[in-house]
């Protein structure tokens, strides 16, 4: 397949086409393989650096997240020391915060959207672009355009924008826009989309099982429509397809309807290359994730997600392993010369039309100082509290609560719900104080007095085993009166944490009738926030008065405080079905 580089996404002149044809006509076979890779670097020093440069001639990187100053001289390192300028990528979903941690956080796409507002979806990339430019990214695995079609599905539950195919489309074009201004190449993910199955790729497998005429009306719009923008670039997800398999070969095998996008000639070539006319650059999502690992030996799939239709290998494994296989998948045949040669193309394609090639190597990056001067600027900082104020969505208030006041509801009782506590944000720790400690204060500044319930499982878990069993029996035989919650509390308000990755289900408590359940709704006043993930009336039905706020930043939740003292109204409009689809947590 010939790849047209005069044509969009690419648009280059002869001058940049004859750059990309000579550059790949120079190299040898060791860095046409190398630059099939994206690596993940595991340290910013020097020689870890340039090690990788010298030794694989990859292709970019992803970096893990630091200040602006340490990526500003690690990209610096990585541009001067390349012999073909790198795409650095950036995952910049909710502002520049992922491209440093110091970047400028607006928020994520499901509390963009629910400002109702496109001029939000615009100033995130905007913003991205600015904060990651500045410090040497060239390119961002964002806009994540899947649509939430499934509120079990945990990995793009407050990630993407919406369960409708329109604002979907809409907001990503403005993203897109803003990032674009920058000379970032966005790369729209997770193609073929994500939100139809409840399980996570990065543990199982987890198809899209739409029809043909479904995905057509639903992803297909939202991937045309950008492909159609110019948009440079798309994630290939480790997601299956099987009725558009079927639709290309009626004969297909159950293994080859369920194999991944990334790994799936049909999906990557046929449908995405053939019929859609996608002329841009494809990168794999991680190759560590089981969806795409257990679909086949990796000596195989590293070559395989190259033949289907992949441009780009996202992470090394173990490099010395990969190299070796990805090499020999050349030389046995699974990678072509022609598909090689289409994949380099669009590579340096990309490279060319980001302008990385008429640019010195000292010169990719902006003067230091210049680009520390754009991190983190106050006027971006208050975008993020305009989308707060905008964004919080009063879901459900059958019981007519608001506006809370120090006459009506001194007493105030703050309940923690938990989700599983585990994974990434059981490794890294929390960030500062619980959003409970924090409304806490505020709720006290108004004058309230306030209580954070203590959960006595929290206590119990510290017991030996044999005493434990014995506490939460005891739990079980002395039920306490509901007069101690309606003697001493006015109000309780339930504040749950959970984040939406893996299982962003609530985990209830083995003791039952304590407060961490709100099975009180009918004895005292309540109000149920979530913090994370907007489905958690599926586990709360019964609760008269729930708020989504999207994330649990201070400035949300010192908004939520101004809106349940009626100082704001509730503006927020739902993105995604809060209410799951479910007959009870309407009422």
């Amino acid at each position: 397949m010939m790849v047209n580089l005069k044509a969009k996404p690419y648009n280059l002149d002869d001058e940049a086409i004859k750059w990309v044809q000579e550059t790949i006509a120079n190299m040898s076979i060791e860095e046409k393989i190398g630059q099939l890779f994206i690596n993940m670097g595991a340290s910013r020093d020097k020689e870890y650096l340039t090690g990788v440069l010298d030794n694989y001639h990859i292709a970019g990187v992803r970096y893990n997240p630091g200040t602006a100053e340490e990526v500003y001289e690690q990209n610096k390192i990585l541009q001067e020391n390349s012999k073909i300028p790198l795409l650095i990528a950036a995952n910049t979903e909710a502002g520049g915060n992922g491209a440093c941690t110091d970047g400028t956080y607006i928020g994520n796409e499901v509390k963009i959207a629910a400002t109702n507002d496109k001029r939000y979806a615009y100033e995130m990339g905007r913003v991205s672009g600015v904060e990651a430019a500045a410090i040497g990214c060239n390119w961002s695995f964002a806009p994540i355009v899947d649509i939430n079609r499934n509120w079990r599905n945990p990995i793009i539950s407050t990630r993407t924008w919406s369960e409708d195919v329109d604002q979907t489309l809409e907001l990503s074009l403005e993203y897109m826009r803003g990032i674009m201004e920058s000379g970032i190449a966005p790369a729209a993910k997770h193609f073929p989309g994500d939100g139809i199955d409840e399980r996570d790729q990065h543990l199982s497998f987890a198809p899209n099982w739409l029809s043909v005429e479904e995905w057509d009306a639903t992803f297909g719009k939202v991937y045309s429509g950008l492909f159609e923008a110019g948009l440079p670039s798309i994630m290939a997800g480790h997601i299956s397809l099987p009725n558009y398999v079927l639709h290309f070969n009626p004969e297909a095998t159950v293994q080859e309807q369920i194999l991944p996008a990334t790994l799936n000639k049909y999906i990557l070539t046929d449908l995405l290359r053939g019929q859609m006319g996608f002329n841009g650059l494809v990168v794999t999502d991680a190759s560590h994730m089981v969806a795409m690992t257990s679909a086949m030996k990796r000596s195989e799939m590293l070559p395989t997600a190259i033949a289907a239709g992949s441009d780009l290998f996202l992470f090394f494994n173990d490099p010395d392993e990969d190299f070796k296989w990805m090499m020999e998948g050349y030389e046995n045949g699974i990678i072509t010369d022609e598909r090689l040669e289409e994949a380099l193309t669009r590579i340096l394609g990309t490279k060319a039309a980001l302008g990385l090639h008429k640019k010195a190597k000292t010169e990719i990056l902006m003067p230091k100082e210049e680009a520390m001067a754009k991190i983190g600027l106050e006027e971006n900082k208050a975008i993020a509290l305009e989308v707060a104020d905008k964004a919080i969505t009063l879901v459900k208030n059958t019981e007519d609560i608001f506006p809370i006041s120090v006459e009506k509801h001194k007493r105030v009782l703050l309940v923690d719900v938990k989700g599983v506590e585990g994974g990434f944000g059981a490794l890294i720790g929390a960030q500062g104080p619980k959003p409970t400690e924090v409304l806490k204060a505020q709720l006290e500044e108004e004058g309230f007095e306030v209580t954070i319930w203590e959960s006595p499982i929290d206590k119990i878990m510290k017991l030996p085993a044999e005493e434990r069993r014995q506490a939460i029996g005891n739990i079980y035989a002395a039920k306490r009166p509901i007069s101690e919650l309606t003697d001493n509390y006015d109000l309780i308000i339930n504040v749950a944490v959970v984040n939406p990755n893996t299982d962003q289900r609530i985990q209830w408590p083995p003791a039952k009738g304590t407060p961490d359940i709100p099975f009180y709704v009918n004895e005292v006043p309540t109000i149920f926030v979530s913090v994370q993930c907007p489905f958690h009336l599926a586990d709360v039905p019964q609760v008269k008065t729930y708020i989504n706020t999207y994330d649990n930043k201070d400035f949300t939740l010192k908004a939520l405080v101004d809106k349940m003292l009626g100082r704001s109204e509730f503006k927020g409009v739902s993105p995604v079905d809060a209410y799951c689809g479910l007959l009870d947590t309407r009422y």
